[in-house]
């Protein structure tokens, strides 16, 4: 929008008749439907108290007020963008204030939410995923038990996270996303990893010296997401050093995880015993169950595959 003595300058400078423009001005102000509200409901000021405050009612006519006629945040047409003006009249005095728009109030809402939200790897239609958009079908209960937790995330019936697994495309990783804003909406932090991806993460991590600082990372979060557990090619010390020392810590502390995984803990066992030198290790793989056993209660999640 044009600032309002920029406007009066380009009048002065294009036109011979500064003063017919000034009265078009006056009369399409003093016309305008919100400016005859504002001087219906104030009827002490007089014509001198309208022409002494003009140009503060220009400034309100002229603008959009509740969004209307703004296309988008980006293209607000306001003097402040995100800021819708309003004319406060005391006596014979009035005054022109600048309060948040509704749609700038929803981007910082929305903005807000979005920071409870963290991850790695993770694609964008997941980290908006929402139970209200979930089809329940055949998946009610693992829906069920997710509603559930972020229901009751701050009783003590919320200490464990949930494992999710099943065939292929079921939404095992779309309810991961749901909690996760629902959570958001409690302010409650959660932070969503795709596995396969922080297995090379942590060991690119130790050329720059940062593994120490990420492992402390996902052990501390409020609530740990692990998305897509066994689909990854998992060395021993991946195994036992990275998963094993954050599902630990998580445990000791009884910090909630919860997981998506093709393979149900039976068979997650099976495919964690062997190492990348082709070696059986039944103990190590079963301290990693334990663990998971310990932070989470599966949940087999049914239905069709929604990738087709």
């Amino acid at each position: 929008m044009e600032p309002i003595q920029t406007a009066l300058k380009k009048w002065m400078r294009e036109s011979k008749n500064f003063q017919e423009h000034y009265q078009n001005m006056r009369q399409a102000i003093l016309h305008d439907e919100d400016i005859q509200k504002v001087l219906q409901q104030n009827s002490q000021l007089t014509d001198q108290d309208v022409e002494r405050h003009l140009m503060k009612f220009y400034e309100y006519q002229s603008q959009s007020k509740s969004c209307e006629g703004c296309p988008s945040l980006d293209e607000c047409q306001n003097l402040v963008p995100g800021y819708s003006p309003s004319l406060h009249v005391t006596e014979k005095d009035v005054r022109l204030t600048y309060e948040m728009c509704p749609t700038k109030r929803q981007y910082q809402e929305q903005s807000e939410k979005r920071s409870f939200i963290s991850s790695l790897y993770m694609p964008k239609d997941i980290l908006e995923a929402r139970f209200k958009d979930l089809d329940p079908d055949d998946r009610y209960e693992a829906i069920r038990l997710a509603v559930n937790y972020t229901e009751n995330v701050e009783t003590e019936k919320a200490q464990k996270g949930l494992y999710f697994h099943g065939r292929f495309g079921v939404g095992k990783t779309h309810i991961l996303g749901a909690i996760a804003n629902k959570l958001a909406n409690k302010r409650i932090s959660s932070y969503m990893i795709y596995m396969p991806e922080l297995v090379r993460e942590m060991k690119s991590s130790l050329q720059d010296n940062s593994l120490n600082e990420k492992i402390e990372k996902f052990k501390t979060a409020q609530v740990l997401m692990l998305d897509d557990i066994g689909a990854e090619s998992m060395s021993s010390w991946f195994r036992d050093e990275v998963l094993g020392s954050i599902l630990q810590y998580r445990m000791m502390e009884r910090l909630p995880v919860f997981f998506t995984s093709n393979y149900s803990l039976e068979d997650l066992e099976k495919h964690l015993m062997t190492n990348n030198r082709g070696e059986i290790e039944q103990l190590k793989a079963g301290r990693i169950i334990e663990r998971i056993k310990a932070c989470s209660t599966p949940v087999e999640v049914i239905g069709q595959n929604r990738r087709q």
